[in-house]
């Protein structure tokens, strides 16, 4: 039986091939990684503040500012002032932005699925198991994971 930190480092090595692989398949969008990114975090959470934005993608607010500059000008996500607070702008996606973070996800899906389809119903069962624990250890913990509408 393994120990935890055998656990974790094949789970870390795992969790880094598996991501590099299903993204191999954003390459079909037209925007780089990190406006994808920062999209998908607009798309799944919703509407919030530029400084909020960069925070949860790990980037200063400066760096922000210029993905979105692009995500705006590709037609993918919107900008407005605050009502209550003219110094905040706040960022959401825009339908278009929303329906590409949506492609992307169903191709790297429809990827991880087809080589899912490899394995015995036990060994299925047990991937799902998985997945269903890290989610519970790893996901966000303020709201589920599901794309705004």
């Amino acid at each position: 039986m393994r120990d935890v930190n055998e656990t974790a480092d094949l789970l870390h090595s795992a969790a880094i091939h598996l991501l590099r692989a299903a993204g191999a398949h954003d390459r079909e969008t037209t925007i780089g990684p990190a406006q994808q990114s920062a999209l998908a975090v607009l798309s799944f959470r919703g509407e919030m503040p530029l400084g909020r934005l960069a925070q949860l993608e790990g980037v200063r607010s400066p760096t922000m500012t210029r993905i979105v500059t692009g995500l705006e000008s590709s037609g993918l996500a919107r900008r407005r002032r605050d009502e209550q607070d003219g110094r905040i702008t706040l960022v959401a996606p825009t339908r278009r932005g929303r329906e590409l973070i949506r492609d992307s996800r169903r191709r790297r899906i429809a990827w991880i699925a087809s080589r899912l389809e490899s394995l015995d119903q036990r060994d299925l069962a047990a991937v799902a198991r998985s997945a269903t624990a890290l989610e519970d250890l790893f996901g966000p913990r303020d709201r589920p994971w599901r794309p705004v509408e």
